[in-house]
């Protein structure tokens, strides 16, 4: 199984929609995958993600299946103690970096950044949320990585319209990467593709392929650029 992660368009946060620029956007990724065979499309349920996902599922002809999991993440102290940038997941990244800390560290939840911000919780939410919906596509986590449940002729593929703080979440998670590093690692910009490809064989676990991360080239390049920018 292939998945396509898309962060959703550029958003109107207050009223949880997209800007009209952002409206462009959902209509360019949806030209951008429409000969990726996908046969399901998932979004998370806030307005912008389903909103981005629209033009997708009406260009294929397929429903937008809406789940709670991977609803964007929000950060913050659980404490009432101040937090660096006030818990910024992608703030306190740099910051390690800056410190020289080391970002592939698997303690990551429990340094000083992080253990009392509200995100542990949101990306544990993720994590749960993404191994459940895995193993209802034949993917079990067991362990570090998914036993097969399933054998596929061919990839099926499957997209997933959501944010950059729950998709960053579920790509650590599904990857074994520390959450700060996905986030240092993929600044995911409006409508970004990143795409993880499962293998095909039925049996022993493997670590899942990353066939593209972040690409933006379809609201840059061509007759998209144009197209945004009319």
């Amino acid at each position: 199984m292939r998945i396509i992660f898309i962060r959703h368009g550029e958003p109107d946060y207050e009223n949880d929609t997209l800007t009209e620029t952002g409206f462009k956007q959902a209509q360019l990724v949806a030209q951008r995958l429409k000969d990726e065979n996908i046969e399901e499309i998932w979004s998370s349920t806030h307005g912008r993600a389903l909103n981005s996902a629209k033009p997708t599922a009406e260009l294929l002809g397929l429903p937008v299946k809406a789940v709670d999991f991977m609803r964007e993440v929000t950060w913050g102290s659980k404490t009432g103690e101040k937090l660096f940038a006030g818990g910024h997941p992608w703030d306190i990244a740099d910051e390690m970096a800056r410190l020289g800390m080391d970002l592939n560290s698997p303690d990551w939840r429990t340094n000083a950044f992080f253990k009392d911000n509200k995100v542990v919780d949101c990306a544990e939410t993720v994590e749960n949320g993404i191994d459940e919906w895995l193993e209802e596509h034949g993917y079990k986590r067991n362990g570090l990585y998914y036993e097969h449940l399933i054998e596929e002729e061919y990839h099926r593929t499957v997209a997933f319209f959501c944010h950059g703080g729950s998709s960053s979440a579920a790509i650590a998670h599904i990857m074994n990467l520390p959450f700060p590093y996905v986030c240092a690692l993929l600044h995911m910009e409006f409508t970004g593709i990143t795409i993880l490809r499962m293998d095909r064989k039925k049996g022993s676990c493997t670590l899942p392929c990353m066939e593209l991360a972040n690409d933006g080239r379809h609201i840059k390049e061509g007759s998209y650029h144009r197209l945004l920018n009319k």
